[in-house]
């Protein structure tokens, strides 16, 4: 099923929503990191990716890694509005007991391709993945969602050299460039930029994006490989909190925890009340 820009909007707006209440009902940070990378998982769930909820784990399946693991709330909800589990479920997130851990746990719940939490693996898993695919003949894509403070650690370089190295065309890593990490702004921890630049320097095909623009998104998603026989990098520029404007660039909201107050002015923004 193709779905309009104004549908995937609509989407994007309830799962911010969800995801919001997820925050302050389990008393977790990471709420705007989980925000700025909404408009990519709707992009990836409801355009790109070739996966069928109902079938989690077959093995044709496309691959997507949450690699900034501290953005579970967001892929958690994604899931499970796009049905691969209940969205009741969602209310136990981060209780005691709960499979919807703070990050992503093994096998947690269908959709989860692999733990995420420790930055700077989800790359390698998935170029992994991506070569395991092609040893076993099957045509199945790879996705990995990295943040840009997690292009910090040089396992993603290392990723990054070995898929050019093996022309993997079918692995693509996205970089949720939202211009924060926990202490401070990302390129004045780390020289980051030009980050397009580096991606291309290392073999792959990169591209410079808006990562809240849904069209762009799923134009370049669904193109995925693009014909370069080299993996794609993806740099999305979006906004840490995206979609409430008290919370958007505003890195408080790396730990916040909003009030109940604060749950109903966002989704008054949202146009969800």
């Amino acid at each position: 099923m193709k779905y309009t820009n104004s549908e995937l909007q609509s989407i994007a707006k309830q799962i911010r929503g969800k995801i919001i209440e997820m925050s302050h009902k389990s008393k977790t940070a990471h709420l705007g990191s989980s925000l700025s990378c909404v408009d990519i998982l709707v992009a990836a769930y409801w355009s790109a990716l070739s996966i069928d909820p109902k079938k989690p784990i077959d093995l044709e399946r496309d691959r997507f890694i949450l690699s900034k693991g501290h953005a579970a709330s967001a892929i958690f909800a994604t899931l499970a509005f796009k049905g691969f589990f209940s969205k009741e479920l969602l209310d136990s997130y981060a209780t005691a007991g709960s499979c919807l851990e703070e990050h992503p746990g093994p096998k947690c719940i269908n959709g989860i391709e692999a733990a995420t939490g420790s930055l700077g693996h989800g790359l390698s898993i998935g170029v992994g993945m991506a070569l395991s695919g092609r040893i076993q003949r099957q045509s199945y894509r790879v996705f990995a969602l990295l943040s840009d403070g997690e292009c910090n650690e040089g396992s993603v370089w290392e990723a990054a050299l070995f898929a050019s190295a093996h022309s993997l065309e079918n692995v693509v890593a996205i970089v949720d460039y939202n211009k924060w990490q926990a202490t401070g702004r990302s390129c004045e921890v780390m020289a980051l930029q030009p980050l397009k630049n580096k991606w291309a320097s290392f073999g792959w095909s990169a591209y410079e994006i808006d990562g809240h623009d849904m069209n762009s998104l799923v134009d370049i998603l669904t193109n995925i490989p693009d014909g370069s026989d080299k993996p794609v990098a993806v740099i999305a520029h979006t906004i840490k909190g995206k979609g409430i404007s008290f919370m958007e660039d505003d890195n408080n909201w790396h730990y916040r925890i909003p009030t109940q107050e604060e749950v109903l002015m966002s989704k008054k923004e949202l146009g969800l009340l």
